[in-house]
């Protein structure tokens, strides 16, 4: 792997650490599968880009993505507890309907941020390369963002979104309305979906409508992958197993492009199928171990 490759795939893993955090909130803290992040990630980049062209500020449009994929998660969650819909129906509703949403905010299926300002610029004119200041940033913003999620887990009103996960029941019981933390947490997910959105639009130097495909398979990946190397006994090392995850999977990815075996290479079609056998391995191997263990 050249040092170009491995540049890019610790930017791209920074990048998604932000959604691989949301999944890991919803697939693993609330127990609510949530499909609305293929929604709002390429929401984050639509809200990011049309600010950005606006002249708004590079960090506050940045604010402004993340409120856009709250609103997207908060609309999941409203479907779930006050209309009755079954979460995964709710969220993949919402995704459908943020499609067209994400034309209607761009105003076409893609819009280039060239010769646009971004994040990166501070870093970039203090003589940092662009190579170098990308993966530094998001690597920051990552670890800043796991922090203040480890912190309000432990928080009352984290206890509480574990205990609706874990015995929604019990929790409902002792007075909390179980309804409002799904929305709130539903919503802080797609916050920090949409914000990979945004840190990925300004990477990828554009936002298109269809860039988020598949990004509900890769965050799964990325938990999971992470879990199975790093452990997650405790919640900030299931968090930081979450963010190392989301590396790690990008850094697989990219040896896998970069591997050639006689006539065979891999190419970018190749990716879901990549992403599938990833994820087959990251399940089968906890079992795998304790077979071997128990022999």
């Amino acid at each position: 792997m050249s040092y170009f490759a491995f540049m890019g795939a610790l930017e791209q893993g920074f990048a998604y650490g932000f959604l691989v955090l949301g999944v890991y909130l919803t697939f693993r803290v609330l127990d609510f599968p949530d499909l609305t992040v293929d929604g709002s990630l390429p929401l984050g980049a639509a809200v990011y880009a049309v600010a950005i062209s606006a002249g708004i500020n590079p960090y506050l449009s940045l604010f402004l993505a993340m409120l856009a994929g709250f609103a997207a998660g908060a609309v999941t969650g409203i479907l779930n507890t006050r209309f009755g819909i079954l979460h995964l129906l709710a969220s993949i509703l919402t995704m459908i309907a943020l499609y067209s949403i994400n034309l209607r905010v761009m105003g076409r299926p893609n819009m280039t941020l060239l010769g646009k300002p971004t994040v990166l610029d501070p870093l970039t004119n203090a003589g940092i390369g662009l190579f170098n200041a990308a993966p530094l940033l998001f690597g920051l913003l990552s670890i800043v963002g796991l922090l203040l999620l480890l912190w309000l887990l432990q928080t009352a009103f984290g206890l509480c979104m574990q205990a609706t996960g874990a015995n929604p029941q019990m929790i409902t019981s002792q007075g909390v309305a179980t309804s409002r933390v799904i929305i709130l947490t539903v919503g802080l997910s797609n916050s920090f979906a949409a914000l990979s959105g945004a840190l990925l639009c300004q990477s990828q130097g554009a936002a298109d409508v269809n860039m988020g495909v598949g990004t509900i398979v890769a965050g799964l990946a990325s938990v999971i992958l992470g879990e199975t190397l790093f452990g997650c006994r405790s919640v900030g090392r299931a968090l930081l197993a979450a963010l190392l995850g989301s590396v790690v999977y990008r850094l697989a990815i990219a040896l896998a492009l970069g591997l050639k075996l006689g006539q065979f290479s891999v190419t970018p079609s190749d990716l879901n199928l990549l992403t599938a056998l990833l994820v087959v391995a990251a399940l089968s191997l906890p079992g795998l171990r304790r077979k071997v263990l128990r022999r």
